[in-house]
């Protein structure tokens, strides 16, 4: 679990500044998504999977 929210700590921090200094490249998107693989083994995807279908149950209700 350590070496588990270390990961996600290091990835999330090199996601952030790939977003702030260079834009979003091929490479860029692979640790994207190996950042979202280390964070669905963590004790907050529970929480995160959560919120993202609290928000999409409030998008779908949204009439326009």
């Amino acid at each position: 679990m350590v070496l588990s929210v270390s990961g996600v700590v290091l990835l999330g921090i090199i996601v952030f500044l790939f977003f702030r200094k260079d834009g979003l490249k091929p490479s860029h998107a692979i640790v994207c998504g190996l950042f979202g693989f280390y964070l669905a083994g963590t004790a907050v995807a529970p929480s995160i999977r959560a919120g993202g279908q609290s928000l999409a149950s409030l998008l779908g209700g949204l009439s326009l």
